[in-house]
């Protein structure tokens, strides 16, 4: 009992004492400097991109209820080539998030088509280790044996000397040969339109904490940083030094990995910053120091012009545009082609093992889904959440193979869903590009399910790791099937669930016994994440996995689900499930139901703070921290009690004899 006392005393001074220290906005920046000296003879203009995931065509999605046309390398191209003198970077995740991902690890598209946009530095993000070691390392191998123009690849905290010491493993092994045989570097020096630059990488903390697979050792970002930047200090000639960073920024300043860096690291003059998928319409500004980001799938292309007066060595913002890659932008048809002719291997080296083709129409949509935005950013149900969800207990129990234990949860994280679903025809590839993510142990490109058991009380638990934790990991958040829960925001942290119950078939409740095992299903990812969301919770909020008959899951790979000897996707289910629905216009494709166009109760935000709402039915968590207040307020009293005692002085009498 006195561990949780502790964990939980020191989780709420986290949360107390959150420290704050805002940003200055680019444009009062740049209206407070509106007259410095410009010489023209001291320019640079950058284009950037990061976070694309493998969007090389453009792509559909909902935008004001109706469907409009993003993206697109081909577009990007045409806008690029306006600038021949401008730098060109990219900030990582380039990979994973449509088809032409499943074959990154054979032909490394992505890479070979950010060299053709004509991008001179890159780095890698997390998802570019999806596909594990062998995935990585053999992307890179490929990509340098196409013999195409590759962009230039910069990482400087990757911890060699640790691992080296300790002996490389068979994979990292793996590793430091493709990143040898690629050249990989700490940082590159280029020359652009007669300025010097020095462009170096960094790899961050929330990036490993969301790469399961990397067997990688890493040092601090700001430290390694400030290392390289030294040395460039020391040994080049720069002009201007560039961070190309997959760290990204956070609304809670303590977590903004970047923003941190900049202020850690003065001397880097721009951070092209990725991962965290942030559209910064101005720059961040830390003293000298530029935060940049554009957003994610290629819906934008960043663009800024620095300016140096020819007296002193600081440079300065003279624009800075996001500009949006939309149906106006012509197409470049030698990008184009050459995505085509990438996409052509999908259907024959991939889907065919499905039996699917990438332009087949699995069903017919009327049904307004959940941005992508929202699904991660707006805390409550969501409908596309639902529809995920349904089909991974579709997918487990329409198997051949089904093993005749019915699935009482499914669930889908927030972090795996990848994109939406437009109004009109829902493809193969929309579902794919919705739920991309990932290989499996067969090799094969897409997590697979797995089913694990847990008991009553951890599906409560799991309830309020969604309801207490996601806001603070966004990609935690449960979009679920078969468990019905609610929750007030508003309450005491670890103590906002107020009801959670299952659902059967025809919608009764069904009340949670907490020492019975329940059957839940979900992605290989989210298992694998189990252990960083527990992580968050200082521990208080633990889950563990089991078999059937109760035995703890020590490796939950041991826990995917097969079908005759196939592992069974994630993403060939949701389109499985979507090809079942009811063909309502009798013009043989199936129709998304009506029901889905709103919410059925699946998670309700009770948004009250009335004293009731606000205390009653309190939890074993919210019993521990009320009885910790009252002892603090019972020692504060007795303190107070102890002090007037102490310095209270005591009445004094004095007697004297008289005689008469």
């Amino acid at each position: 009992m006195k561990k949780y006392y502790l964990m939980i005393c020191s989780l709420l001074i986290c949360l107390l004492f959150l420290p704050f220290s805002p940003a200055t906005s680019v444009r009062a920046a740049m209206e407070e400097n509106e007259s410095l000296p410009v010489s023209e003879s001291n320019t640079l203009d950058i284009f950037f991109l990061h976070d694309t995931h493998s969007h090389l065509n453009s792509f559909s999605t909902i935008h004001e209820n109706r469907n409009i046309t993003l993206g697109g390398f081909a577009r990007i191209k045409t806008l690029i080539d306006k600038n021949s003198n401008a730098l060109v970077l990219d900030a990582g995740d380039f990979s994973m998030g449509t088809l032409v991902q499943t074959v990154f690890h054979s032909a490394a598209p992505e890479l070979r088509i950010l060299g053709a946009l004509g991008c001179d530095v890159t780095t890698l993000g997390n998802h570019e280790f999806d596909y594990r070691s062998e995935g990585l390392a053999n992307m890179l191998n490929a990509a340098v044996a196409s013999g195409e123009t590759l962009p230039a690849m910069v990482l400087c905290n990757i911890d060699w000397e640790t691992m080296e010491s300790e002996g490389l493993t068979e994979e990292q092994r793996m590793l430091k040969s493709a990143f040898d045989n690629y050249g990989i570097k700490d940082y590159v020096m280029l020359n652009k339109n007669g300025v010097k630059i020095a462009v170096f990488g960094v790899f961050g903390e929330d990036s490993l904490a969301c790469a399961p697979t990397c067997v990688l050792k890493f040092k601090s970002a700001p430290e390694a940083a400030a290392a390289t930047v030294k040395e460039i200090q020391e040994k080049e000639d720069a002009d201007l030094i560039i961070c190309v960073s997959h760290c990204g920024t956070n609304i809670d300043r303590n977590k903004s990995e970047d923003e941190i860096l900049a202020k850690t690291v003065p001397d880097i003059d721009v951070i092209i910053s990725g991962h965290s998928h942030t559209t910064l319409t101005d720059p961040l500004i830390y003293g000298n120091t530029y935060i940049v980001s554009c957003g994610e799938y290629g819906k934008n292309l960043g663009t800024l012009s620095l300016s140096r007066d020819s007296g002193t060595d600081e440079w300065q913002l003279s624009s800075y545009d996001l500009l949006p890659i939309t149906e106006d932008v012509p197409i470049n048809a030698d990008i184009q082609e050459k995505i085509d002719h990438m996409m052509e291997t999908v259907d024959n080296s991939y889907l065919s093992r499905f039996g699917y083709v990438r332009n087949q129409v699995l069903a017919q949509n009327n049904v307004i889904f959940s941005s992508l935005h929202d699904i991660s950013n707006v805390h409550t149900e969501h409908n596309l959440g639902n529809l995920l969800a349904d089909a991974f207990v579709y997918g487990v129990e329409s198997a051949d193979d089904f093993d005749g234990h019915p699935v009482d949860v499914a669930l889908a994280p927030s972090g795996c869903i990848r994109d939406t679903f437009s109004l009109g025809d829902i493809t193969v590839e929309d579902v794919f590009n919705a739920y991309s993510l990932g290989i499996g142990l067969d090799g094969v490109p897409g997590y697979p399910l797995i089913s694990m058991y847990l008991t009553g009380a951890e599906l409560k638990t799991g309830a309020e790791l969604d309801a207490s934790m996601s806001d603070f990991m966004t990609t935690a958040r449960l979009y679920l099937s078969g468990i019905h829960f609610s929750f007030n925001p508003n309450r005491m942290i670890l103590n906002k669930v107020t009801d959670c119950y299952l659902v059967d078939e025809a919608g009764n409740r069904i009340e949670i016994q907490n020492d019975k095992l329940y059957r839940v299903v979900c992605d290989l990812y989210s298992g694998q994440m189990l252990g960083a969301v527990t992580d968050i919770s200082y521990g208080i909020l633990s889950i563990q996995p089991k078999f059937a008959d109760g035995t703890p899951i020590e490796n939950i790979e041991d826990a995917i689900i097969t079908s005759n000897g196939q592992e069974i996707k994630a993403w060939a289910t949701v389109a499985a499930y979507l090809n079942s629905l009811p063909d309502a216009n009798g013009d043989g494709i199936a129709n998304v139901p009506e029901s889905y166009a709103g919410t059925q109760g699946r998670k309700v935000v009770e948004d009250s703070r009335a004293l009731g709402d606000l205390l009653k039915n309190p939890n074993k968590y919210a019993i521990m921290i009320y009885a910790i207040i009252l002892i603090v307020i019972v020692i504060f009293v007795i303190l107070i009690l102890l002090v007037i005692k102490l310095f209270k002085k005591p009445a004094r009498t004095s007697a004297k004899g008289h005689s008469s």
